[in-house]
């Protein structure tokens, strides 16, 4: 199930429709399905539509100062944050999602929540011998934030399970509410599956990529490469919805 997740919205992504248009194009011999590609790609490569996708998901909810977010009992960081493991001695490598992991960190040190956990996520066909959890706690520990204030999840594959995963730690541990720390754009998947989950919590997304108060020029009409990795970011998002909705419980841990 987790191989579906991931693999099925490559096909109904830019990127996926105009491999496939290309592909028809050379069957039939014709044309018209190259001409179709290219407009696929200018669209979604234009900043101004990366925009207002990736901030129709972000205006879901509203950045949150430190200071009005909670208490809580824990403060969750949500997975994807680190890139290829370095080895010992080397700078971390992060992902461009790091703001999720200073964000719980910087929750935590204000004392808007107890516990900081990390989740454990382990995608099965990457070579990862850690879960990332252990791997962001060792990294707090350095710097710091104290190893008994930090908990892991069990190994998780995607957000669903760590809705799970944290449901069943708050109902071993007796917490009432969490604060939920992830990327403004994938707050509101997140926040769907804590709801479905059962988890009491507090949305605290970080990261927001679209600049509301900014006005377009004409440079937001030509297409950019970073405007294309924006707009297979938002259409992944609302895929996601798709396939929960689909699946259901399907695969259910």
């Amino acid at each position: 199930m987790l191989f579906l997740n991931k693999l099925l919205p490559v096909f109904v992504l830019p990127v996926g429709w105009v491999c496939l248009l290309l592909i028809l194009a050379l069957w039939r011999k014709q044309w018209w399905p190259v001409v179709v590609a290219l407009l696929v790609l200018f669209v979604a490569s234009v900043p101004a539509v990366a925009s207002r996708l990736i901030g129709g998901l972000e205006a879901k909810f509203a950045a949150v100062p430190v200071a009005a977010a909670g208490p809580a009992d824990a403060v969750v960081v949500l997975g994807g944050i680190l890139g290829p493991k370095a080895a010992p001695g080397y700078v971390t490598n992060w992902s461009e999602t790091s703001e999720r992991y200073d964000g719980g960190v910087e929750l935590l040190r204000t004392g808007r929540a107890r516990v900081l956990v990390f989740t454990g996520a382990r995608i099965p066909w990457e070579k990862r011998t850690t879960l990332e959890g252990e791997d962001l706690k060792a990294i707090a520990v350095r710097q710091g934030i104290p190893s008994d204030q930090m908990l892991v999840t069990r190994e998780i594959g995607n957000t669903r399970d760590e809705a799970r995963a944290v449901a069943d730690m708050a109902r071993d541990r007796g917490w009432r509410s969490v604060i939920v720390v992830t990327t403004a754009w994938h707050m509101p998947r997140a926040a769907q599956a804590f709801r479905q989950a059962g988890v009491a919590f507090t949305p605290f997304p970080v990261d927001f990529r679209c600049d509301r108060e900014r006005s377009l020029s004409a440079v937001d009409f030509l297409p950019k490469a970073e405007a294309l990795q924006m707009t297979e970011t938002a259409l992944r998002e609302w895929y996601g919805y798709a396939f929960y909705a689909v699946f259901g419980d399907w695969g259910r841990n």
